[in-house]
C-alpha cells in the first residue's frame, strides 16, 4: 500500500512539473502494483476458503490391511513348489 500511495505522489509531482515521460512511467508502475495487490488478494481468498474433502464411512475404510494365517508349513504366495518330469 505504501509502495502505491508512494507513486500516485509521484506521480502527481511529475504532471506539475510537467514531466510527461516520467508520469507516464510511473502509471505503468502504478498499474502493475494495482496488479499485483489483486493477485495477492485473490490469492489470500482462495487460501481461506475451506473445502470439505467429505468424512469417509467405515465401511470404505475396514479391511484394507487384513491378513489371513497359514498353517504351519504350507508355503507362502511367494514360495511356488515345481516338480521335475
Amino acid at each position: 500500500m505504501d509502495i502505491r500511495d508512494n507513486l500516485i505522489a509521484r506521480i502527481i509531482e511529475t504532471e506539475r512539473e510537467g514531466w510527461a515521460g516520467e508520469a507516464e512511467g510511473l502509471k505503468t508502475s502504478l498499474a502493475a502494483a494495482n496488479a499485483k495487490l489483486a493477485q495477492l488478494d485473490n490469492l489470500i481468498a482462495r487460501r481461506t476458503a475451506a473445502v470439505n474433502l467429505g468424512m469417509p464411512a467405515f465401511r470404505d475404510i475396514a479391511g484394507r490391511h487384513a491378513t489371513t494365517e497359514r498353517a504351519p508349513g504350507e508355503p507362502d504366495d511367494s514360495q511356488q513348489t515345481t516338480t521335475n518330469q
